[in-house]
């Protein structure tokens, strides 16, 4: 047991562990809902932790986000160094708890392919009904008028139950990203215009050259010079997600440049150690072109297998995101 806890108790000191729900991952700016605090004795067992929190459904990712504080007895007052040894170790035991609680719980991995349609289309539309899996396209406007071919690609995947369209702009801000979020409006215009071109369903968008998550309580802004054009986006009905893990492509040939098997390990870290945007939901981002050829459509029909035969990992539509438990 931790030293210092044993001089608090004999003192009679009374300290309390208070969870306040701030953002996630802890340096995110993120606009969460404010919340009643609730607080547990140091002396509660884990497993008491755990009976609190799966009462209420989402409160296990909740408490995983949420830092420890120790609000200190006024009257028996410890050192600050005695205050940051009992916060860390706080915050192991319920992060070890709510791992535990978390890895009992259904596991959700989402597919998403940007820049489409392009080369790679039609190859993933096919793989994804031999292996039905659902997957996320986030389309490009511009790329599906480009050609006779690629409008029926992207008809392909417009027409497949086990796939759904996105916003990922008409432009793809033309490969200018900072001109082209340097004018909000115009970049809003340009995603609007996407929508009702693509006849889009679903008000969700991933933003050209951005990591940018908006939706519910979360906002992370990767670079400021695209917060603008997400924050117009969010206040009009608009969810933004960005990515966990990124799938690399090599920038001539369009060749995946990691392996299946470093790709799939890093899934599963992710997916173990709670670390991405929200625990037991990965978000895989993946461009098209990557299987324009035999050789990238076999990476990816690979990856598929290997976590449909290794995991109990559910492919999930970003319509879903997040499941919180």
């Amino acid at each position: 047991m931790f030293k210092g806890k044993k001089d608090l108790i004999g003192i009679g000191a009374v300290l309390y562990v208070s969870i306040s729900l701030i953002s996630c991952g802890g340096g995110m700016n993120t606009q969460a809902a404010s919340s009643p605090q609730d607080s547990i004795s140091l002396i509660d067992s884990p497993e008491k932790v755990l009976d609190t929190v799966r009462r209420t459904d989402g409160l296990l990712t909740k408490r995983w986000k949420e830092p420890v504080k120790i609000v200190q007895d006024t009257l028996h007052p410890i050192s600050q160094d005695s205050v940051a040894k009992l916060v860390r170790f706080e915050r192991r035991r319920i992060k070890d708890s709510v791992r535990r609680a978390l890895d009992s719980k259904p596991k959700h991995i989402y597919f998403t392919f940007d820049d489409g349609p392009l080369l790679g289309s039609k190859a993933i539309d096919s793989i994804v009904k031999s292996r039905n899996i659902r997957i996320n396209v986030f389309l490009v406007g511009k790329h599906a008028f480009m050609s006779k071919g690629l409008k029926r690609d992207y008809q392909r995947y417009y027409d497949n139950p086990l796939v759904e369209c996105y916003n990922h702009s008409y432009t793809h801000a033309n490969n200018k990203f900072t001109t082209f979020y340097s004018n909000p409006v115009g970049a809003f215009n340009d995603f609007e215009k996407n929508e009702v071109d693509l006849k889009l369903e679903h008000k969700i968008v991933r933003l050209p050259g951005r990591n940018i998550w908006i939706y519910d309580d979360v906002r992370r802004i990767d670079l400021q010079s695209g917060a603008g054009t997400a924050d117009l986006l969010y206040t009009n009905g608009y969810k933004i997600f960005g990515w966990d893990v990124e799938w690399k492509i090599h920038g001539l040939t369009g060749k995946p440049i990691q392996s299946v098997h470093e790709i799939y390990t890093r899934i599963r870290n992710y997916m173990n150690n709670k670390s991405s945007m929200e625990p037991n939901n990965v978000v895989l981002l993946m461009h098209d072109d990557m299987f324009q050829n035999k050789k990238g459509q076999q990476l990816l029909t690979s990856l598929i297998d290997t976590i449909q035969m290794n995991t109990d990992y559910k492919f999930e539509f970003m319509r879903a995101y997040p499941f919180r438990y």
